[in-house]
């Protein structure tokens, strides 16, 4: 049965350092979902190069197409193959949770806890042009418009909801990582005693 598995959702703007807390959690031996790359998936299997326009266009051509949980179910179906594989699979992590509407969808087949990470908009720009990857925004004017694009598919209600809030600005990649451990091992207890 999925509903006693535990949902960790991590949600924020880009670069407030989801990915960091998310990738640590998973070193940490929890499963890790992101939902950026089920987009990325998506783009590659119809041949569109992953750049940050066409990946948020594309996310927002799913939504229009499929409802704003679009990108929500396809992960759901990666949970199902999860639970399906691993029958004692009691929590996972999901990167990248932009609306309510994709938590409501999420609690069918979970109990979910959203944890939002904040950064200021420097510090949040910062962090992103370090990363890299092929979605960078060439300037801080590309980086307000996604931004945008985010906030209107909801992400400040995600936000505003979470369950718990930590904020990126002025601490360490350490401080920041062990804040979320500690809050999210505090859920899975928490899970444990209620099943008890």
């Amino acid at each position: 049965m999925l509903k006693d598995t535990l949902i960790v959702g991590l949600t924020g703007m880009p670069g407030a350092g989801k990915t960091t807390v998310a990738n640590y959690l998973s070193q940490k031996g929890i499963p890790l979902l992101i939902m950026g790359d089920v987009v990325r998936e998506v783009a590659e299997n119809e041949g569109l190069e992953p750049t940050s326009d066409n990946l948020a266009k594309l996310m927002l051509r799913l939504r229009k197409r499929n409802g704003p949980q679009a990108v929500a179910h396809l992960i759901v179906n990666k949970i199902k193959l999860m639970k399906k594989e691993d029958k004692q699979l009691s929590v996972v992590i999901v990167d990248g949770i932009r609306s309510m509407a994709e938590v409501r969808l999420l609690r069918r087949i979970g109990s979910v806890k959203l944890l939002a990470i904040h950064g200021s908009t420097l510090t949040r720009y910062t962090h992103v042009r370090e990363r890299g990857r092929s979605d960078v925004p060439s300037n801080i004017g590309e980086f307000d418009k996604r931004d945008k694009i985010e906030m209107d598919v909801g992400i400040s209600n995600a936000i505003a909801l979470a369950d718990e809030t930590i904020s990126n600005n002025d601490i360490s990649i350490s401080e920041l990582c062990q804040r979320s451990f500690i809050t999210v091992h505090k859920w899975i207890q928490e899970g444990r005693n209620k099943s008890n």
